[in-house]
């Protein structure tokens, strides 16, 4: 078998494995923050990174490293959200261990929300492209003005996003933040996700109309 046709028959990652490997950076950040004191204890290298938070951010960053890499191993490519992310996550990280300064790694969220934001609703609006269709159209299939609502929705959803990570950050203890970043965000998102069902339903396509769609695209 050509290394053309092993690509082409791999099969893709379970939901559960994709959520492992997207939620897994997150609870290693949880929790090297929550018991940062402790692992530098057990490994005093990690006390010259500074307090915790540094600490969370460092194994953060190899959390992201690894997971990004496991993804591409088991499907031979990144989807554009979470390589973005990653990037995101390396610039403002980098940021915080070298200026010593928390607000970078806090204001990540609220920068990579308002650029996600943007580029849905930019080009939805400016040139009328619906781009979670590039995103997710392997996941469901929509009819054109359902993909323009979902679009449209997820582009508002993550500068709401935004805005609670300011409030968050800037008004409670970075303890709360952190709390609320890893076990806040994800159900709230969840949650969005599941409200737009009847969306999914009133416009997902037949399995015959989808293939006719994908090739009038």
């Amino acid at each position: 078998m050509t290394k053309q046709a092993t690509k082409n028959t791999r099969k893709p990652i379970s939901q559960m494995t994709k959520l492992a490997l997207e939620m897994g950076p997150l609870v290693v950040f949880f929790l090297s923050n929550l018991y940062g004191d402790r692992l530098a204890q057990f490994f005093p290298v990690l006390e010259q990174l500074g307090g915790k938070l540094f600490i969370g951010t460092a194994l953060f960053m190899v959390a992201m490293a690894i997971s990004l890499t496991l993804t591409w191993i088991l499907e031979r490519r990144l989807a554009v959200m979470p390589l973005v992310t990653g990037i995101m996550v390396f610039f403002f990280g980098g940021l915080t261990l070298y200026l010593q300064d928390e607000t970078f790694i806090k204001i990540k969220p609220t920068i990579a929300n308002i650029f996600f934001g943007t580029i849905l609703l930019g080009a939805m609006f400016l040139r009328g492209k619906a781009l979670m269709k590039y995103l997710f159209g392997s996941a469901f299939k929509l009819d054109d003005e359902g993909w323009k609502k979902l679009t449209i929705r997820w582009g508002f959803w993550f500068f709401f996003l935004a805005a609670v990570n300011e409030v968050v950050w800037r008004n409670f203890t970075t303890d709360f933040w952190v709390i609320f970043k890893v076990w806040g965000t994800m159900p709230m998102t969840m949650a969005f996700m599941l409200f737009q069902v009847p969306l999914l339903s009133k416009h997902g396509l037949p399995e015959e109309d989808a293939e006719e769609n994908e090739k009038n695209a």
